[in-house]
């Protein structure tokens, strides 16, 4: 990193849960920082230690959470944001963009500070490589929250995306104050896919209490999803081999080539 008199800011993806999902860079990262900022259970995997303060706080105050990052950057505090999974894909990356934008108008030496977006495994490919290969071909990833978008776009997402073809995987597919929006979108995916799609629920994820369920979409209920699931739902050609499931790399009536590879340049 910079000098040790230098603040900065990392947004680090913490992996779906077990430990052995955190990658190298982010331990290390962690085991320089002078403080973790996240969401309470994020924050509580995070291994306390002299020198490390830990920041916890609620869920839905991404920005706010951001903004303090930034604050205690910008005062020469090494600081990590921690998000489960990858803090590019529904996390905490983009919250923290979000909070410089806004931020650096009344603090223009924000824009000087550096910060850096660790990768982790996020929940969809830890769930997919469980089950087998269900994105080996084209897909789409949707939040199925309708917290910061309108269930209406939601819906209408699902509607697309299923017509053409892509295989799909849900984050937040349901949850205590809204049971009715997974049903509705369960009945938007046979119209889109047809009722003979496979689609697997993935729950607790690389946690000792994993649970993978895979089942036609004319089969599939709500209640086998909640907030600790993520759910894949293949496309019109996503098949099962014995315990697994699959995605052909190809299109249907396209015969497959010679894979491409990668030119020196």
């Amino acid at each position: 990193m910079t000098e040790a008199h230098k603040g900065w800011v990392v947004i680090a993806g913490l992996g779906p849960g077990a430990d052995r999902m955190v990658t190298s860079e982010v331990q290390e990262i962690l085991a320089e920082a002078t403080d973790v900022v996240g969401y309470i259970p994020y924050v509580e995997r995070v291994t306390p230690r002299d020198g490390l303060t830990l920041h916890a706080s609620d869920n839905r105050v991404e920005v706010d959470r951001a903004t303090h990052a930034l604050e205690m950057a910008a005062a020469g505090r090494r600081v990590v944001v921690v998000s489960s999974g990858d803090p590019g894909v529904f996390a905490m990356a983009s919250a923290v963009f979000e909070a410089l934008e806004a931020g650096s108008k009344a603090h223009p030496d924000w824009l000087d500070l550096e910060i850096r977006v660790l990768p982790g495994i996020t929940a969809m490919l830890a769930a997919a490589a469980a089950i087998g290969a269900p994105l080996g071909h084209d897909f789409a990833a949707i939040n199925l929250s309708d917290n910061l978008k309108p269930w209406e776009l939601i819906e209408h997402r699902l509607r697309l995306v299923g017509e053409a073809g892509l295989a799909m995987a849900f984050y937040n597919p349901r949850s205590k104050s809204r049971p009715h929006q997974f049903e509705r979108a369960l009945e938007v995916l046979r119209e889109a896919c047809g009722p003979e799609t496979l689609i697997t629920f993935a729950r607790d994820v690389t946690k000792p209490g994993q649970a993978l369920k895979t089942v036609t979409l004319a089969e599939a209920r709500p209640e086998m999803a909640d907030m600790r699931t993520v759910v894949i739902v293949g496309n019109r050609d996503t098949r099962r081999v014995g315990p697994y499931v699959y995605t052909p790399r190809f299109a249907p009536g396209h015969q497959p080539g010679q894979a491409e590879t990668a030119k020196d340049t």
